[in-house]
């Protein structure tokens, strides 16, 4: 068995602003720094992956780097976060009153993101982003694959250990669509700097299936 660990990056400035922060490539913030730290000390202690995988925005490799200093990182570009279109890098309060952004919140979130991306097709990004990930681990597993430099990680008896340092978005996507048994998308919400831990069976030839799933967070009294 496979231990995955997904984690949303830590706080930007945008994020304490409450703003959809998708495209848009910011930093970690200062907030989200510490945030990260201490949460590496307290739910991540211990933990050193075989393989840490990350979108290549700035804040998720920032984080990673945070986590997991020295283990290489792997980067894919299909679990960048949504395309948030006209309501990038703004909030609810900036966006009251306009009729776009009300038709969105009244279909729950289900409508595309004018000039940006669909739900759907959002999902379907990531989710062949992760089964990228997937194949590179089974590889992995299978012993074809060798990093120069790769960190030695602590495994598990059970097999293989890897990290996805991604958004709340594609994290709410890959779950949704893989998680067994399965949730709503919204489901799978998770604050900065937190994550779930789930198990995969490498040698499962059925599709993707992620079992075991718990919550890793300062209020969920799971450690990973």
């Amino acid at each position: 068995m496979t231990e995955l660990f997904f984690i949303r990056h830590g706080k930007t400035y945008g994020n304490t602003l409450g703003r959809y922060i998708g495209t848009t490539d910011e930093p970690l913030c200062e907030e989200g720094r510490t945030a990260l730290a201490e949460n590496a000390e307290k739910r991540l202690a211990g933990i050193r992956p075989d393989a840490v995988y990350a979108s290549p925005m700035k804040r998720c490799l920032q984080t990673a780097e945070i986590l997991f200093p020295g283990v290489p990182v792997r980067v894919f570009q299909e679990l960048r976060e949504c395309d948030f279109g006209e309501f990038e890098n703004r909030n609810y309060q900036e966006l009251s009153g306009n009729a776009a952004y009300q038709a969105w919140i009244d279909s729950g979130g289900a409508l595309p993101f004018p000039g940006g991306e669909s739900r759907e097709g959002f999902q379907e990004r990531c989710v062949e982003g992760f089964r990228q990930v997937l194949e590179d681990v089974r590889q992995r597993c299978e012993g074809r694959t060798e990093e120069p430099g790769a960190a030695e990680g602590t495994g598990t008896e059970e097999g293989f250990r890897a990290a996805l340092v991604v958004h709340g978005g594609t994290i709410m996507s890959i779950l949704s669509a893989c998680a067994f048994p399965q949730e709503e998308y919204y489901h799978w919400q998770v604050k900065n700097g937190e994550g779930f831990r789930a198990l995969w069976d490498e040698t499962d030839k059925g599709g993707i299936r992620l079992y075991e799933i718990s919550h890793i967070g300062a209020d969920s009294g799971v450690s990973a």
